[in-house]
Order: structure tokens, then sequence, then C-alpha cells
């Protein structure tokens, strides 16, 4: 006869997810409740009613001529504003990284630590990026809309304030992370700093800059929709227009329209991150 040993398997770190799974539920509960977090509302009879009242109105879709031609004006404005935001914001990020970059810095390669006024200014420019983006860029169109009135300069400089200190704090940790050896190399044979980034520094990190940059030309492109609903201009805001008349019909069109665009950004993306790679 044959024995078998019997053999109990047991998870090592069962404790430790336990407790961070309670943490959690503790951390989560109480924010609900602050939040007023209510799913229940969802299916109230009243809410219930208008949503479907308002849904019914989604077809069909408008697709008269004139309407169309409104759509696809808009369209072109928000990718436009997308656009533009983002090299300005490429503008913004790029030198405020370069001068933030540690490792592009003379005296910490000689002396272990930056210059007492090299690190001052480090820290200013973080400072600079940190509050850029820590305003949303609904809320800057909202400012720069009561400065500049309506239209689309202000979703352009909404983005470009946002996402300059978005893309100025990935840029710096992307150069920071990359491997520096051939960039420190080149700064102890005497080349500049300049020389030192573009033949050590930017070859190994010209993929990931453009993987992350093109990203948030995507994330551009829908929040220049969002912002319209502000009065920044583009789709959101014909959208926005609809929405209050309760043309159900324009607003389908016009979801419809915004698909598609996304779509279309994302494969541009996806082209651009394989002509890097």
């Amino acid at each position: 006869m044959r024995v078998t040993d019997t053999v109990t398997y047991k998870d090592p770190a069962w404790h430790t997810r336990i407790t961070w799974t309670v943490v959690f539920l503790a951390v989560l509960l109480p924010a609900g409740w602050l939040a007023e977090f209510n799913p229940a509302v969802l299916w109230d009879e009243a809410n219930l009613r208008t949503v479907g009242h308002f849904l019914g109105t989604f077809l069909p879709p408008a697709h008269s001529l004139e309407f169309l031609n409104m759509v696809a004006i808009a369209t072109w404005k928000t990718i436009a504003i997308a656009t533009v935001g983002t090299v300005l914001a490429a503008i913004i990020g790029f030198p405020a990284a370069l001068a933030a970059n540690r490792a592009l810095s003379l005296s910490a390669l000689t002396t272990g630590r930056m210059a007492p006024w090299a690190a001052a200014v480090r820290w200013t420019v973080r400072a600079v990026l940190i509050f850029l983006r820590s305003v949303p860029e609904v809320v800057w169109a909202l400012l720069i809309v009561r400065a500049v009135g309506l239209g689309d300069t202000a979703g352009v400089l909404a983005i470009a304030l946002t996402y300059g200190g978005m893309l100025g704090k990935v840029y710096l940790e992307i150069f920071e992370s990359t491997d520096v050896e051939a960039t420190r190399s080149l700064l102890r044979n005497g080349a500049g700093r300049t020389q030192g980034f573009f033949y050590g520094m930017l070859p190994a990190c010209l993929p990931e800059l453009t993987s992350y940059t093109v990203y948030r030309w995507e994330c551009a492109i829908r929040a220049s929709v969002i912002m319209g609903f502000v009065g920044a201009g583009g789709l959101g805001q014909q959208m926005e227009l609809s929405m209050r008349m309760l043309a159900g019909g324009e607003v389908i069109t016009m979801l419809a329209v915004f698909v598609g665009l996304v779509w279309i950004a994302d494969q541009v993306s996806l082209q651009l991150r394989k002509w890097t790679e």
C-alpha cells in the first residue's frame, strides 16, 4: 500500500494582505460617506423617467448638412486647441526639465553635491511645475475665460499651463531615471552640458519622451472637449449648447464624432510610438 503525504499550501503573506484590505476599506467607507456617494439615486423613479425621456431624444441622430458642417468646424478647432496647447506645454516643460536636471549639473559631478545657486534654481523650477499641474485645466480655462473672453484662446492657454507642469515633471523623471553614464563620461571629458544632453542623454530618452508627449496630446483632445463646457471653444462648447436645448439627436452625433476623434488620436499615437522605437 502506498501512502501519499498531504501537502498544505499556505500564503505566507496572508496576514499582510488582510491587513491592507481592512485599511483600504477603513479609508474607502468614510470617503464614500463624505462624498455623499449614493448609488440608489440612479434607480429613483423620477430620475429614471427624466433620463429615459432624454435618451429617447437621441434618435434619430442629427445629420443635416448645415449641422454636420458646424460639427466639422468645431472638430477641427478641437484638434487645433489640443495640438497648439500641447506644443506650448512642451515648450514650457522641456526647458524646465533641463533646468532642474541634476544629471547635467557640473558641480554635482565634481563634488557630489549641487552648488547652492544651482540647487535653488532646481527647486524653484520644480515648485513652479508643481503649481502649474496642481491647477486643473478646467480651472485655468475658467480663469482665462474671465480674462480674455469666450473662445479657443482660453482652451489653448489652459492646456499649455496644466500640461506644461505635467510634461516638465515627467520629462525630468525620464531624464534622471535613464542611465546617465554616457552623459557623465562626456561631461568629464570636457563636453558642455548641451553636448552632454544631445549626444548622451537625449538618444536614450527620445522614445519615452515621444510616447508620453503623444499620450498627453491624446489627453488634451479629451480635455479640450470638456473645457468647451466652460466656454473655451471647440466641440465641447457646441455639445453644451445642444444639451441645454435637450437636442439629443445633436448630442449623439457629436458623441459619435468625439469617439471617432479619440480613436484617430490613438492610431496616430500608435504609429508615432512605432516610429520612435
